[in-house]
């Protein structure tokens, strides 16, 4: 048996009844042009047949005189995580999502290893669907797409003699990461660090805090502290009922976009969700003066390995108190820039260091409610990097990858999405209650993306498109 770490241990304390703290995925896939009508049926007998699972997917979870651990059970129980469903008539993409909003707000059985993966057919246009879900304390996001990409291929007759998704071994994140900044989380290893590199890895991350905090007083707007989100319907406390929207983008628009404005494409997605949050919370009478705050996670590589391991966060404002959607994404490109140049100077454990001190005050006042107008953000905005040519799973094509994240109190919308080849595949999260008719941010991230092209704002397709 293994001890779970702080940061696992975290995530399970911190789960409640309104807040489960389980990430998944939702892919879309195009069955072979020759597969018979009764092709999801033979795809879900033949992956019953497995009957192993490799770590962690055989790690269940146990108590020992009041400590926990992780126990690599010998025993597989296929019919409590594999389950093969049919969606309700007409099989849209619309009852589709709400399947997935429902299985994504119940929890996973502590009983048994913490994920479950569901075979959805029924769609009209003949696709089928996989929708995975894995508890946080295992898998992070990052490697929850590395183990769907590992048991996929790059061809469709390759792709029938890879395993099942559970019988890929997935290599975590060294940064396991909750969905907010938490500097208390990572204090004592930035302390540990900084001490063996003594006064020389200090120097830096003061002198970089209070270069930030002289660009705040004097006013500059490309300049984020942990206290200037302005507190609206996005911060209130969430239910246990989720909706989740998703959608698909062509690479190519969005790449021509930040081509034109010198930006990245990551900036031209910030500032698509700024135009629609603009849109959809000005329809609610609830749009703040003040700019919406995001939380981007950044990745801080100096290096060519995998992506994903060595993530900070930044902060920037959304620019939606701009009308204009090209000076909203020159601003939010800003705000970015000046992001970038703060990260990029300080190595990866002066970097914790210095995040704890910037997020102290936002996190305090999270933890308190001292400030009963201000948040730590508004929402978080994830880009995970997804596969990088076509790709294809048990003689499927992949149609898209929409990111499940999950949701904490006081931050109820959820923004994370990945970059195919071909397309960016947004996966939006949010609390049902709180935020009424999530879906129609999906139009809004259309026609925000149609602005930014220079054209007339024009409903855009659903995920389906």
């Amino acid at each position: 048996m293994k001890p779970l770490s702080l940061i696992d241990n975290a995530f399970l304390f911190m789960e409640q009844r309104q807040q489960p703290l389980h990430v998944g995925a939702l892919c879309l896939f195009t069955p072979p042009a020759d597969a018979p009508p009764d092709f999801a049926l033979q795809l879900a007998e033949r992956l019953r047949q497995s009957a192993t699972a490799a770590a962690p997917f055989n790690r269940r979870l146990v108590t020992r005189a009041g400590l926990r651990f992780w126990d690599e059970s010998e025993e597989f129980d296929i019919a409590q995580h594999f389950v093969h469903l049919a969606l309700p008539k007409p099989g849209r993409v619309r009852e589709l999502l709400a399947m997935v909003s429902r299985v994504h707000s119940a929890h996973l059985d502590r009983a048994y290893p913490l994920w479950r993966i569901y075979l959805i057919e029924g769609l009209d246009d003949g696709r089928i669907a996989l929708y995975s879900k894995i508890h946080h304390a295992l898998v992070d996001g990052v490697a929850g797409i590395r183990l769907l990409m590992k048991s996929m291929a790059a061809d469709a007759a390759t792709s029938i003699t890879m395993p099942a998704p559970w019988e890929v071994r997935t290599r975590r994140s060294r940064e396991r990461r909750l969905p907010v900044p938490t500097p208390s989380l990572r204090g004592l290893k930035a302390v540990r660090a900084l001490t063996r590199q003594g006064i020389n890895g200090v120097a830096p991350v003061l002198q970089q805090f209070r270069q930030v905090r002289r660009d705040q007083r004097a006013g500059r707007e490309d300049c984020i502290g942990s206290l200037q989100a302005p507190r609206c319907v996005l911060n209130e406390n969430i239910t246990g009922s989720r909706r989740f929207a998703a959608q698909s983008y062509e690479t190519p628009r969005i790449k021509a976009i930040a081509r034109l404005h010198d930006a990245s494409v990551n900036d031209v997605v910030l500032a698509m969700c700024g135009g629609a949050l603009r849109r959809y919370l000005g329809e609610m009478n609830a749009l703040p003066d003040k700019p919406l705050i995001a939380a981007v996670p950044v990745s801080t590589r100096r290096d060519d390995g995998d992506s994903g391991n060595e993530v900070a966060f930044a902060l920037t404002h959304l620019g939606t108190h701009i009308e204009s959607a090209e000076a909203r994404l020159r601003a939010i490109k800003a705000c970015m820039d000046y992001n970038k140049l703060v990260l990029r100077a300080l190595n990866p454990s002066q970097l914790m260091a210095y995040e704890g001190l910037m997020f102290a005050p936002g996190v305090f006042n999270l933890l308190t409610g001292f400030s009963r107008s201000r948040a730590i953000v508004n929402v978080v905005i994830s880009n995970v990097p997804g596969p990088r040519t076509e790709t294809y799973w048990q003689g499927c094509r992949l149609d898209g990858v929409y990111p499940v994240s999950l949701l904490v109190n006081s931050i109820a919308l959820n923004i994370t999405l990945v970059s195919r080849h071909d397309f960016i595949d947004f996966g939006l999260i949010g609390c049902r209650k709180t935020l009424p008719h999530l879906q129609r941010l999906l139009d809004y991230l259309g026609e925000a993306l149609d602005e930014l092209e220079g054209r007339p704002a024009s409903v855009a397709a659903a995920a389906s498109a």
